[in-house]
């Protein structure tokens, strides 16, 4: 069963999984258009890695608790990786068929529904370090072994390259990080900073 994607009317990219609680450090941002979120720093790999090591990296990147990320998906209904990719730059492409490949839409159109008004290299916030340069995806190429999708966030293109050579890294996961349950672990542990907060605070009064 081929999945599909719909294109939401509301158009944000939202700040979530702050640093500090209640502050605006986000460490990701939703994009309700494709219902994924984006890790704040397009570059927290810290540099270029072969797409094993950096499908191994997404799939063991804990933020604020939060796992299970991914890399990012360029063909989404899985009906083009044997093939040509969508084109989000092409003439005539909608921004219905652009969301099939989540590079390419962040690219053309951000959160937005204005094409040539995405996030570049050039207007990266809200996000920061945004390599120009290819980024691997979790897309593989159906017909020649060992080589996946790359985005290239310098020129807007899509690739491929042999997975064994080196690429930028950048996680995402499915949709809204802020809305998924912590690890019962995480919890336990922000309930004894919570009781230690208030033992702290009891003793100050006494």
């Amino acid at each position: 069963m081929l999945l599909t994607t719909t294109i939401s009317a509301n158009a944000a990219l939202i700040g979530v999984l702050p640093s500090t609680p209640g502050g605006t450090d986000y460490q990701a941002y939703y994009d309700d258009q494709l219902n994924i979120s984006w890790l704040a720093n397009a570059n927290a790999y810290g540099g270029p890695a072969n797409w094993f090591n950096a499908s191994s990296w997404a799939a063991g990147l804990t933020v604020n608790g939060v796992g299970g990320c991914r890399l990012p998906n360029m063909d989404i209904n899985g009906d083009g990786s044997n093939a040509n990719l969508v084109d989000c730059s092409a003439a005539g492409t909608s921004q219905s068929a652009c969301a099939d490949n989540e590079y390419g839409h962040l690219f053309y159109y951000g959160a937005g529904t204005t094409k040539g008004a995405g996030i570049t290299t050039a207007n990266q916030s809200p996000f920061s370090n945004i390599q120009s340069g290819g980024y691997w995806s979790s897309t593989e190429h159906a017909n020649i072994v060992l080589d996946a999708r790359v985005f290239d966030f310098g020129t807007g293109a899509n690739g491929v390259a042999y997975e064994y050579n080196t690429a930028n890294v950048w996680a995402v996961h499915d949709g809204d990080v802020s809305l998924v349950p912590l690890p019962a672990a995480a919890w336990l542990f922000g309930s004894a900073l919570l009781g230690l907060a208030g033992f702290s605070k009891r003793r100050s009064l006494s």
